[in-house]
């Protein structure tokens, strides 16, 4: 099979020669494990991981983006970010704010994306790996944004026509940029993926209640719009969230990334055994005990364990529980983690 074949058979619920595999790092630990392995090319670090996945972006054409003193990052809606990675809100614009200040907000516009390049990058692998297309759409982490957390959760129950307003202008952003990739290039892209965290260490960020009410209609819009394209949806989704599990299999999201087996709810064999028939589960291998702490005879002990209760039947994509390998993992741990998926994901 080929990686995409390979890919697709799973999402079919179906098993395949073997159990895809799947790498996402941070831009710190690809350049680490680059000069480690002696490796100056990033495709061959991906064919050395056996990774089956690529993806492809659209490219951003609008107004220049000027940072704060202080900032790092600013989102497509403007909010400076301060700090490691993407960082933290520097402020929160809306946290005060009525209808008419929310609709008047200067949302970004869609056609700021640029999409002339996408479809020929996605076509550049020959239709050999699954690519992952779409935009990363993290509309409950921009509501946190706008509002700061704990004020978003007291508006849910004082003022919950402006979470709607906020999460609906957001949303709208998001689908109509991902409609715009779509036009341009579905038929070269297998995947929707997007990106939300719903859990914590402890459980669901919210409850279910809150879940149907405020966000299931929003991220149900994201996964009709996929399956428009005739696309499987899978959304990254950090955290112990599995009492969310159902809603998300009642509105057809495919797939959920990067299963965290250390998180309260999230036994593997309990998520495999309730929803594995129906939700693709990709990930569950543990970055925090077993690939940053472990040596690689644990990281190939503890793949195995994984794949012996993950794989029976499809359904199952191996890599990291969480969604970039960080710079402070050994890169023996994660050659020892794609080797042990290589050896012991395969389909007799």
């Amino acid at each position: 099979m080929t990686s995409r074949e390979r890919v697709m058979t799973v999402f079919a619920h179906e098993p395949p020669d073997r159990v895809p595999a799947w790498c996402g790092s941070s831009a710190e630990f690809w350049i680490k494990a680059k000069g480690e392995l002696g490796i100056d090319d990033d495709e061959r670090l991906r064919v050395r991981f056996a990774d089956d996945f690529r993806r492809v972006w659209p490219r951003y054409g609008g107004p220049e983006v000027k940072l704060v003193e202080g900032a790092t990052y600013a989102t497509p809606f403007g909010i400076q970010r301060h700090g490691l990675g993407y960082g933290q809100p520097m402020g929160h614009p809306l946290a005060s704010a009525g209808l008419k200040e929310v609709h008047d907000y200067p949302w970004p516009d869609p056609a700021w994306q640029d999409m002339s390049a996408i479809r020929g990058e996605a076509l550049a692998w020959n239709r050999q790996y699954a690519i992952l297309g779409g935009d990363w759409s993290p509309f409950w982490h921009d509501a946190i944004d706008f509002l700061g957390m704990e004020n978003l959760y007291v508006k849910m129950y004082e003022e919950p026509a402006i979470v709607d307003a906020v999460l609906q202008h957001v949303v709208d952003y998001y689908v109509a940029v991902s409609q715009r990739i779509f036009d341009a290039a579905a038929d070269a892209i297998d995947i929707f993926f997007i990106g939300n965290d719903f859990g914590s260490q402890r459980g669901p960020l919210l409850g279910e209640g809150l879940f149907r009410r405020f966000i299931l209609p929003h991220l149900r819009r994201l996964v009709d719009l996929g399956h428009a394209y005739k696309l499987k949806v899978m959304m990254h989704c950090c955290g112990g969230f599995a009492p969310l599990i159902p809603a998300m299999i009642e509105i057809g999201l495919d797939g959920l990334h990067a299963i965290q087996p250390c998180c309260h709810g999230m036994d593997l064999a309990t998520l495999k055994r309730r929803f594995g028939d129906r939700m693709v589960f990709n990930g569950a291998i543990d970055s925090h005990h077993v690939l940053i702490k472990g040596t690689p005879e644990l990281v190939r002990a503890k793949s195995r364990e994984v794949l012996d209760i993950m794989k029976p039947g499809g359904g199952y994509i191996a890599g990291a529980s969480h969604d970039s390998i960080l710079e402070e993992t050994p890169v023996e741990n994660v050659v020892a983690m794609f080797d042990a998926i290589q050896e012991f994901g395969e389909y007799t």
